[in-house]
């Protein structure tokens, strides 16, 4: 068996969990709060600068021109590309994208998202331990779209079913190009490494998960300040 078909084997039970989560099916039952969507798309629209940034500190580690074609085409499909998915949630929400995301934060389960892939890039020479990283962001949104459509019977008008669409057409070429560098990592590796590797996609899956948790429970930082009174 190859590497990345244990490593999806292994998330499998973490994506069945993503799709029976409320922002999934609100998304399937198109009842989903237009204020959870809107803080998804603030969060995921700083989320997609950074993860187009982990891309470019992943280039002084290549060497062949195809893996500097690949990501180079990463990074602007993150920073540009899919505006599109977005811009079928803003149209749902009957407001402009760009007024929108134009006040994004970075709530707490982003900000450790992005934080691992970031550490990831800094700490190891090899891309791929940041690419398995990386990795489980399109994948677990090309398995969701896959089990949308071939789970449900969306009507032609369905609002949000385009938003499934986006992530099942396309996404094969990608998954194919990351597959193949973790598979030539982990036949050139210690199993120590490689366990490292593993870990990276499997933490990352579960990060997706509490992404789409993040955002229907519109979440946002919460600063105690400890008040003490003069007896």
């Amino acid at each position: 068996m190859l590497f990345t078909d244990r490593l999806k084997q292994k998330v499998q039970p973490i994506i069945e969990e993503i799709y029976k989560d409320d922002f999934i099916q609100g998304l399937i039952d198109g009842d989903i709060s237009k204020e959870a969507l809107k803080h998804y798309l603030k969060a995921d629209s700083k989320y997609l600068n950074e993860f187009a940034k982990v891309y470019a500190l992943l280039i002084p580690k290549i060497n062949s021109k195809s893996e500097l074609k690949f990501l180079l085409e990463q990074i602007e499909f993150a920073s540009s590309g899919e505006v599109g998915a977005h811009q079928i949630l803003a149209d749902y929400i009957g407001e402009s994208y760009q007024e929108i995301i134009k006040d994004g934060s970075w709530y707490p389960t982003a900000d450790h998202y992005i934080k691992h892939m970031y550490y990831n890039a800094y700490a190891h020479d090899d891309v791929a331990y940041t690419v398995a990283a990386m990795a489980p962001c399109p994948y677990v949104y090309r398995k969701l779209a896959q089990m949308a459509i071939e789970r449900n019977d969306f009507s032609e008008d369905h609002e949000l079913k385009a938003w499934f669409e986006f992530y099942y057409k396309g996404m094969d070429e990608l998954m194919d190009i990351l597959d193949n560098w973790l598979n030539d990592f982990s036949q050139h590796n210690s199993e120590e490494a490689i366990a490292v590797v593993e870990r990276n996609f499997l933490e990352s899956t579960v990060h997706e998960r509490n992404f789409f948790k993040m955002a229907h429970q519109i979440e946002d930082w919460e600063f105690e300040v400890n008040q003490y009174e003069e007896a």
